[in-house]
C-alpha cells in the first residue's frame, strides 16, 4: 500500500499529531471501526476522561487486531467529545497511543448517547 500525507502549502498546518489528508492507493483492505465507547468487556465506565480516554483506545487497538491490522494502519480518526474542556487532555492520549501515526482527524463537541461517556472515537484503517 501506498500512503501519503497531504498537507497543502496554501492551507493551514496541521495543529498536533494529524494530517490535513491523508492519500492511500494500492490497498488490500479497509477496516472501518464504529464509534468506540468508554465500556469495558465486562460493561463498566471508568471515573474521569483520562481513564475513558485510554480504553477507547484500548477498544479500538481490540478492533485492530480482530481484524489482522495495528494503529499504524489509521488513515482517519473522529472523536466526539461531551465537552471541549477535554480537548487539550483528549490530544495528548491520542498522541501517546499514535505515536508517529498522523492519520486525517476531525474533533467534534457534542452531546452524546450515553451521558455517562465523556468521548467516542471512530477510525478508518488501510493495508
Amino acid at each position: 500500500m501506498n500512503r501519503e500525507s497531504i498537507n497543502a502549502k496554501n492551507a493551514p498546518d496541521p495543529r498536533g499529531g494529524y494530517s490535513q489528508a491523508v492519500k492511500i492507493e494500492d490497498f488490500k483492505t479497509l477496516v472501518f471501526i464504529s464509534g468506540q465507547i468508554p465500556v469495558s468487556d465486562d460493561d463498566k465506565v471508568p471515573e474521569g476522561f483520562e481513564a475513558q480516554a485510554r480504553l477507547v483506545w484500548r477498544n479500538i487497538d481490540a478492533q485492530l487486531k480482530a481484524a489482522g491490522m495495528a494503529k499504524s494502519d489509521l488513515v482517519k480518526v473522529t472523536t466526539y467529545l461531551s465537552d471541549r474542556h477535554h480537548a487539550t487532555a483528549n490530544r495528548e492520549i491520542r498522541s501517546d497511543y499514535l505515536g508517529a501515526n498522523a492519520p486525517a482527524m476531525s474533533v467534534v463537541i457534542c452531546s452524546i448517547f450515553d451521558e455517562k461517556w465523556l468521548l467516542e472515537v471512530e477510525a478508518i484503517a488501510a493495508q
